[in-house]
């Protein structure tokens, strides 16, 4: 699961306790009752109804702030690790070498724009306007001496998944990569747009099939299925047709993260 929807799980308490109202309501129920076994059967619709109370009503600096302090202190359940420490070394070297070779590196994401920025600098190196990802709607407000704000409103301005990725780096950025990584269907056009420049482009696709050094999943290569981060034998497919590279965690990466 997206380290962003952990982060709204943890968030439920909260958020009830200030509308008592919910209590009682589904899937805010559920969440409270711990239950991991039925939260996992939520459905789409059950986890927007969760992201959209705990992402939104709030002023843009209180949220940053709050994250701040959940992604310094949350563990993920099984490394036991905070989320920071899961960051994948492949990752960090290749985001390097490009950066030393003149190039300038950038995340597209499906997750929350304003939730990744608050972290893409210190984990990443890339500062908060190079991170692409989900947005919402923000409203303008002042305070009682005149002082402005802004307030992330319940409404989603882009969804930076599928074909929202070049919709979003052409909107955000207004250059078309010259190389672009991906590990699901999420990615696909990504990468089919990144194909489409003059010149030589590299596309690389990571496929998750390492279950104990991280987790396995696809459908491809026979792999089991899943709902997040889905990777079809389609996708596999049309990789191996146009030439783009597929990673495989299991054969290609030495290290995975950093404290192996």
């Amino acid at each position: 699961m997206y380290s962003q929807v952990m982060y709204c799980l943890d968030r439920v308490p909260a958020v009830v306790a200030k509308k008592p109202e919910l209590k009682n309501v589904e899937p805010f129920k559920t969440v409270l009752s711990g239950n991991r076994e039925a939260m996992a059967k939520f459905t789409m619709k059950d986890l927007e109804k969760i992201l959209a109370v705990t992402l939104t009503g709030m002023p843009v600096d209180e949220f940053n702030a709050e994250v701040k302090k959940w992604i310094e202190s949350a563990k993920d359940p099984r490394w036991k690790r905070p989320y920071t420490e899961l960051v994948y070394q492949p990752m960090l070297e290749v985001i390097r070498y490009l950066r030393d070779s003149g190039y300038k590196t950038y995340i597209v994401t499906g997750g929350g724009q304003d939730f990744v920025r608050v972290y893409a600098e210190r984990l990443y190196g890339i500062p908060p306007e190079q991170v692409v990802g989900s947005a919402g709607a923000t409203k303008l407000g002042y305070e009682k001496d005149g002082k402005a704000f802004l307030t992330k409103e319940p409404k989603l301005l882009l969804n930076d998944d599928h074909a929202g990725k070049p919709e979003g780096i052409h909107m955000m950025i207004g250059r078309r990569p010259y190389a672009a990584f991906g590990n699901s269907v999420g990615d696909q056009q990504m990468l089919e747009w990144t194909a489409a420049g003059a010149g030589a482009r590299l596309k690389m696709l990571v496929l998750h099939d390492d279950a104990v050094r991280e987790y396995a999943y696809g459908p491809a290569q026979g792999l089991p299925n899943s709902k997040v981060g889905t990777f079809t034998p389609a996708l596999y497919e049309e990789a191996k047709k146009n030439g783009w590279t597929v990673i495989s965690m299991k054969n290609d990466w030495k290290r995975i993260f950093a404290f192996e």
